[in-house]
Order: C-alpha cells, then structure tokens, then sequence
C-alpha cells in the first residue's frame, strides 16, 4: 500500500503516521470496519445522536489531506478508504508512547502497569505467556 508524507514523497517503512485528533480517529475506526464507504456509511455506524452528514464529510477531507485516507469517485459521489491499516496506525502510536512516556523500555510498562490495582490475574497470566514466548523466541534467532 502507498502513502505519502505531508511533502507528496512516498512513505518509507517505518516512518511515522500523523497522529489523529479523536473525530479523526473515530472515523478511522468505522473506515477500517467497512473497509470502505461513502458519507453515509460511515454516519450509519455512529451511535445516535448521529453527527451531520457535512461534519463527518469535513473530517473525511481533512483525511484526505493528510494522505490517511483515499477515495475513489463514482459520478458524483466520493468512495472513501484508508490508506493505512487499523495495525500500522496503532504500532505507530504504540512507538510514539512507548518513547514519549517510557524511554522505550518494555520494562517501564510492565512496571507502569503492575502498580494497577484493577488489573485482572487472567489478563496478568496470558501477558506473563506472552512475554515467555516472545523470550524464547528471541533465543532462537
């Protein structure tokens, strides 16, 4: 898949995905479900109250311009998608908090998140696997 930074270069691996405002991110979670859509269907997929229809539509242009999402036209209608997938996205933002907030050490998360009082033993026990298997993983290689 092709992106292109802000510059109109394409994008390389590893280059860093724009961070999205809530609305933006919020759109993005619908477009990513449908995989694409016009206006409407993506206005289908909120919860009542539903926001207007030139909203969602000024949000999807700003999209656009930020090379997030795309869109194919079909008379006069507009046939949007994304331009990065629902795991890029997030693995970017996971880098991004990860430097920001814990120098990028995995072992400052887990220490984040073993002070959590509330943090479910099931969830605890399949992260200990996890780890477990990503170390013995790295032994192989």
């Amino acid at each position: 898949m092709n992106r292109y930074n802000k510059k109109g270069d394409q994008m390389k691996k590893g280059e860093q995905v724009v961070t999205l405002t809530k609305a933006e991110e919020r759109i993005m979670q619908i477009l990513w479900d449908l995989d694409k859509g016009f206006i409407k269907d993506i206005q289908e997929h909120f919860p009542d109250p539903k926001p207007p229809y030139n909203t969602i539509s000024t949000i999807v242009r700003v999209l656009v311009k930020k090379n997030i999402v795309s869109y194919k036209t079909y008379g006069g209608s507009y046939q949007y998608y994304p331009m990065i997938s629902r795991e890029e996205y997030r693995s970017d933002q996971m880098g991004k908090l990860m430097h920001n907030y814990f120098g990028n050490s995995l072992k400052e998360v887990v220490h984040f998140f073993s002070e959590k009082k509330d943090v479910d033993v099931e969830e605890l026990d399949e992260a200990l696997r996890m780890l477990e298997e990503l170390k013995r993983n790295k032994s192989r290689s």
